[in-house]
């Protein structure tokens, strides 16, 4: 079976919680907001693929519109808390088999840099963190049940040059039978992400990450790059721009990525 041909089968079927890091990376960092301090960022991901089938033009199309809100509640403490809103469409030719969107699963997570040598430049925090079930999953927004998972993270500070690794797991649970028979409960991923700074205002970014595949039985694990850039407006206020590509046939061809973020006290 080659997984791109139901990538909208199983995205509307097994559905996995979101994870966002400092767009337009998935890799997160171990920054956190300081205490008391706030930070709103708004994302969007609009990505494609397309083939054809028996002569047939098969596009699936797969858009998202999160909003993520941090809170400082301690030094090195943030509380996270993501709501994404999501579209999904399949079209055969002119006719369109599968058209959805709504509120998907709503995740909060606890980020704590546990470790911090200033002098080495190394960081690490971990990210435990459960997914609400917001979505609706009779429409494939959502599990219907309650999930955790956590990600172990790592940053590390070469100057201009900064490196982010992750190692995450995510336990799904399904209140549909046909989701919980279709789709694999136990996600790990891992990813790594480097910045490197042009100046104070603009950063240049790429990231490559796998994770295990959604459905059960497929030996494709989707994996992904991406490369972008971070524009600093202010020391407050940042806009982001990336493109993402599948490197195998379990991920979308291409998506572009865009977000904004704001920071204040």
């Amino acid at each position: 079976m080659v997984m791109k041909q139901y990538v909208m089968a199983t995205a509307l079927l097994c559905y996995a919680a979101p994870a966002y890091a400092a767009y337009p990376l998935t890799t997160d960092d171990t920054g956190t907001q300081g205490a008391g301090g706030w930070q709103i960022e708004l994302h969007t991901e609009f990505s494609t693929s397309s083939r054809t089938d028996g002569g047939v033009r098969i596009k699936d199309r797969e858009d998202d519109a999160t909003t993520v809100i941090s809170y400082g509640v301690a030094k090195r403490m943030d509380v996270i808390v993501t709501l994404p809103y999501q579209w999904y469409q399949h079209r055969q030719g002119q006719l369109v088999t599968d058209d959805e969107s709504g509120i998907g699963d709503m995740t909060v997570e606890l980020k704590w840099r546990f470790l911090e040598n200033e002098k080495s430049g190394l960081s690490l925090a971990v990210k435990p963190g459960i997914s609400l079930p917001t979505g609706d999953a009779d429409r494939g927004l959502g599990t219907g049940r309650v999930t955790g998972g956590a990600v172990l993270i790592a940053t590390k500070e070469f100057g201009a040059l900064t490196l982010h690794a992750n190692a995450g797991y995510h336990r799904n649970a399904y209140a549909l039978d046909a989701d919980d028979a279709a789709c694999n409960k136990d996600i790990w991923n891992a990813s790594l992400a480097g910045e490197y700074a042009f100046s104070e205002k603009l950063r240049a970014v790429a990231d490559i990450g796998l994770e295990t595949a959604t459905e059960k039985g497929s030996r494709t694990h989707p994996a992904f790059l991406i490369g972008g850039l971070t524009y600093s407006i202010t020391k407050d206020f940042d806009f982001d721009f990336g493109i993402k590509g599948g490197l195998n046939d379990a991920e979308p061809d291409t998506a572009v990525l865009l977000g904004l973020a704001a920071r204040f006290n």
